[in-house]
């Protein structure tokens, strides 16, 4: 038996998929090279002048807080965590007592993560001076 076995049912979706991985690959390339050739670079003089009156404008750094993505990463972390308990309700019945239990221990770890964050100040939302 050959290690390459080109009879497989899915082999062509899997070279598609190969071929389309590496179009998009060269699009984003290519679209990267032609925005940087033609963006205009003199426009920052522009975006510093006054706009019909307030006060002058400062240039400050674009920064986000951590805090956000943090917030994001529990927010995402915890979702995904809930969405395991859809299947297990719709087998409620066939996992029985071995299933409950094993969902009680889980909720019990999402309660210890979430206690866990809490303390650490995780959920607090600071504000940006």
């Amino acid at each position: 038996m050959s290690h390459m076995d080109f009879s497989h049912p899915y082999f062509g979706a899997f070279v598609m998929f190969l071929l389309t991985f590496g179009a998009f690959i060269a699009t984003v390339y290519l679209a990267r090279l032609v925005s940087r050739r033609l963006a205009r670079l003199d426009t920052e003089k522009l975006k510093s002048t006054l706009y019909e009156c307030g006060p002058e404008v400062t240039k400050q750094p674009n920064t986000i807080s951590v805090q956000f993505y943090l917030m994001a990463l529990l927010f995402i972390l915890f979702d995904v965590e809930i969405i395991f308990m859809f299947p297990w309700a719709v087998d409620f019945k066939v996992l029985g007592w071995f299933g409950f239990i094993e969902m009680i221990l889980f909720i019990v770890l999402l309660t210890i993560g979430f206690i866990y964050a809490w303390k650490k100040g995780a959920l607090e939302w600071h504000s940006i001076k």
